[in-house]
């Protein structure tokens, strides 16, 4: 029965949560992939193309469109890597540190608003779930 799918509940709410995230993030005028991949950037030092593909859960081209995009509004830089010039990596301008920053605020605080009064082993379930949904291959 669809009503109890834990795939469609899924949907549903990344659906709801974009729209959430677009409201409050429509400042920094970036698509939703855009935000994903600034997010992910956001976690350390410089990563490379096939590092945010895996992270990201998308395929080279679609990443290689948004990273484009992302060098052209000047949040992003392509680099090499010292050790090994034929590696490429991605890394945040100061004005892609801006947004990341901001995009993690608002992660947080969407997070916070909506697991708020859930106790921790019903989100500590949840996160299983998604880590087991996130692991099955095509």
């Amino acid at each position: 029965m669809t009503s109890d799918s834990a795939l469609l509940a899924l949907q549903r709410a990344t659906h709801a949560t974009l729209q959430v995230l677009a409201a409050e993030l429509a400042d920094l005028a970036l698509t939703a992939s855009e935000i994903n991949v600034l997010a992910i950037l956001a976690d350390g030092p410089g990563l490379t193309v096939s590092e945010i593909c895996d992270a990201a859960g998308s395929r080279p081209s679609t990443i290689t469109s948004v990273l484009d995009r992302l060098e052209r509004r000047g949040h992003i830089s392509r680099g090499v890597r010292p050790a090994d010039r034929r590696v490429v990596v991605i890394e945040l301008t100061s004005s892609g540190r801006q947004a990341a920053d901001t995009i993690r605020r608002t992660l947080a605080s969407v997070e916070a608003r909506a697991l708020d009064g859930l106790p921790p082993e019903a989100i500590a379930g949840f996160r299983t779930v998604l880590r087991a949904l996130a692991e099955v291959s095509p």
